[in-house]
């Protein structure tokens, strides 16, 4: 028995081997490996994908956060309300540009921000809200807008694990009742000042190596993140503030060029594997799956909770029956080491409890369906 992984990129790289060498070997063949003309191309390709005047590539999701922060003008004492159940990145942007960050309660059904627990922590210091779209699946992005609108705080998405998402009407939190026509049917990246994205290589859209986007709408946004990813400056040698050496590979460019007309076809898949699992494990007792309809889930990770204490019973189970899991995350932000008491008392409920139950199983554009079947028998047996 071969052992099924949590994600598998092989298929995905065969599939396209000849594009991406074709792209390598250009890039080799004019030696421009930093902001070579790949670069410009492929962001006006995610521009244009993702509905955006702007695109900025950077070098990593996390210099994604930490320079669209800092050009939406939030900086030292400023708070930015935000998710603990997220990877550490998110918060560590916050930290990076001075400013606090501030952890709302999540929703039990989609795993992201509660909008009325967001109106609970506001403040006087309050400047901003980062949304995360986790697992793939759009936050409650009308309603966070319109607290956004209603207290004057810019909305940076973060959208690490959201590629080619899609916010619709519906959204698990909202009945229709907060005017989401404005914005449904936009992308992830489209709705707030600046959407951030990553190019790590297990994410829908992956590098090969590190990389990282920034999406706006706004011009003067754009401009200085384009500052800031080089040193603060435009024109060489003539350095305007204290930026930061983030600019995206021309090789990473050029790559992901080949990969993103893949994408919403990539997705499609993700979608297709991951309903054939909820409609099996909407019948078990112990094991909750992720809600349907999805409204514009991408499925970067399938996450189930797995009630009564038995989530790491369960992943035991499938390590012993050659299937790969993970707990995204074990430990909320607010808990790790780093914070060690700072927030101590804080009273998340629903977040403390998400990171006892959940774990994701294999999925990807090329999860086979007998690998699936396997995965999806393990799950019942154990149940």
């Amino acid at each position: 028995m071969l052992f099924i992984p949590i994600l598998n990129l092989e298929p995905e790289i065969e599939l396209l081997r000849e594009d991406l060498e074709r792209a390598y070997k250009e890039v080799l063949g004019h030696g421009r490996f930093i902001m070579g003309p790949e670069v410009s191309a492929f962001e006006q390709q995610v521009a244009d994908y993702i509905g955006v005047k702007h695109a900025i590539g950077v070098n990593s999701g996390t210099d994604a956060l930490v320079i669209a922060l800092r050009a939406a003008g939030i900086g030292e004492g400023d708070e930015v309300i935000t998710t603990s159940f997220t990877f550490f990145a998110t918060t560590e942007s916050i930290d990076m540009v001075g400013a606090v960050p501030v952890f709302a309660d999540i929703n039990p059904d989609s795993f992201n921000l509660d909008p009325a627990s967001i109106e609970h922590v506001i403040t006087d210091r309050s400047k901003a809200i980062m949304p995360v779209h986790l697992y793939g699946r759009p936050a409650a992005m009308a309603q966070i807008m319109k607290i956004a609108e209603k207290y004057n705080l810019k909305v940076v998405e973060d959208c690490a694990q959201s590629f080619g998402a899609v916010y619709e009407q519906h959204c698990i939190e909202c009945n229709g009742e907060c005017e989401p026509s404005a914005h449904k049917s936009l992308k992830t990246g489209a709705i707030g000042d600046a959407g951030a994205f990553s190019f790590f290589p297990s994410k829908n859209l992956g590098g090969f190596g590190d990389g990282g986007m920034i999406t706006t709408n706004s011009d003067e946004l754009a401009e200085l993140c384009r500052k800031l990813r080089a040193h603060g400056s435009i024109k060489k040698y003539r350095n305007e503030l204290m930026g930061y050496n983030s600019r995206l590979d021309t090789l990473q460019a050029a790559l992901l060029s080949v990969k993103l007309p893949h994408i919403d076809r990539f997705n499609e898949n993700r979608r297709k594997a991951a309903h054939r699992y909820t409609e099996v494990f909407s019948g078990l007792n112990t094991i909750i799956p992720p809600s349907l309809p999805d409204h514009g889930h991408v499925y970067h990770q399938y996450t189930i909770r797995v009630l009564d204490g038995k989530r790491d019973e369960l992943a035991d189970y499938l390590k012993e029956n050659q299937i790969g899991s993970m707990i995204y995350y074990p430990i909320p932000c607010h808990k790790l080491p780093v914070y060690e008491g700072r927030f101590d008392g804080l009273a998340l409920p629903v977040t403390n409890m998400l990171t006892e139950e959940v774990l994701s199983l294999p999925i990807g554009p090329f999860l086979d369906e007998k690998d699936q079947e396997q995965v999806i028998r393990a799950v019942i047996d154990f149940s």
